[in-house]
């Protein structure tokens, strides 16, 4: 799992940093609308995309370290476009 890490050499899964900063993994689940038990899971899996965004606003946990597989640079740069300019405009 070292692809989902800060560092090499930091052994704190970024979910586990997530749920420390608002308070422990029950927290982090009710901020995201989600079990507990879902939380914990995502650490042996993966967590869901449509989840880190709202992490990384509760937490400053980016996404990129909570799913480093996610082109979260090209999402962010088409949810900045004005509405209008998109590819059916």
């Amino acid at each position: 799992m070292s692809d989902t890490r800060s560092e090499p050499g930091d052994d704190q899964h970024p979910l586990d940093e997530a749920a420390k900063r608002v308070g422990g993994r029950a927290q982090l689940a009710k901020l995201l609308g989600v079990t507990p038990a879902a939380v914990g899971n995502w650490k042996a899996r993966e967590i869901p995309a449509e989840h880190c965004p709202v992490i990384e606003r509760e937490t400053g946990v980016p996404c990129e370290r909570l799913r480093p597989d996610v082109l979260w640079s090209v999402l962010r740069t088409s949810n900045q476009q004005p509405a209008g300019e998109g590819a059916n405009a």
